[in-house]
């Protein structure tokens, strides 16, 4: 049965944030392509509903810098490896959209010039309005900072009027669900409250220009068909943060 793809909840223009591990799929390491061509037909399927969407995907499936940190690398250097690990997503995001036909762009913050061109803001908005997704690779381009960040950043360069939050979870709990069975799952918060309850939506900076640039984050599951639209219709549970 076809789905249907209409724009929801009166959001024009989108980001999306997916983890690296969503790209995982069953694999324990790496990019499992039938992982990567679910998420390029969700994308596909929104963005001919008329939604223009951008996208940032991290790179943990293959590189996590704080890990790497930690365990005595340099922290510079992590990072810097870590975003060539987005690069890689992003490309292969990149590729199973085209096969799919749909129109996409990569942009990254580090020079890699014979894979993506250099993020330009106005360049990037040119493809936007032109009808292409547009992912952003790379991170911000310096180190100490998240994907996370990365993703609210672009959001608010590019203007867009929502933040989407795919997470393993139906959206922003007390406590971790998968450890406390009694954590309370919330509908709807306000910056404030999320805030105040030290509730983990997106790392501090990243949830700092959220909140300055006024852009509601929608947090959902990703697992399961559709997972996209069905969180933008309200098909779905989801948690959004909002100004009230």
């Amino acid at each position: 049965m076809a789905v249907d793809t209409r724009p929801a909840s009166g959001f024009r223009r989108a980001m999306l944030k997916l983890s690296g591990e969503a790209l995982l799929g069953a694999q324990p390491y790496g990019i499992d392509a039938a992982a990567v061509d679910r998420y390029a037909g969700e994308i596909s399927a929104v963005a001919a509903s008329g939604m223009q969407i951008c996208v940032v995907v991290g790179g943990g499936n293959i590189f996590r810098g704080l890990a790497a940190a930690a365990a005595g690398m340099d922290r510079v250097k992590a990072d810097y490896i870590g975003m060539m690990a987005t690069v890689m997503n992003a490309v292969a995001l990149e590729s199973a959209l085209a096969a799919r036909g749909q129109a996409v762009t990569v942009h990254s913050a580090i020079p890699v010039p014979h894979v993506a061109p250099a993020f330009h803001r106005d360049g990037a908005m040119r493809d936007l309005d032109g009808g292409r997704v547009v992912i952003f690779a790379g991170g911000t381009g310096n180190p100490f900072f998240t994907t996370d960040t990365t993703a609210a950043l672009r959001a608010a360069e590019m203007g867009c009027d929502v933040i989407l939050k795919a997470t393993q979870v139906d959206g922003v709990y007390s406590a971790d669900p998968k450890r406390d069975p009694d954590a309370t799952r919330y509908d709807r918060l306000t910056y404030d409250e999320a805030l105040t309850r030290n509730l983990r939506v997106m790392d501090s900076a990243a949830f700092a220009i959220a909140r300055d640039a006024r852009i509601p984050i929608l947090v959902f599951c990703s697992e399961g068909e559709s997972s996209i639209h069905k969180a933008l219709s309200g098909a779905a549970r989801s948690t959004l943060v909002s100004e009230g």
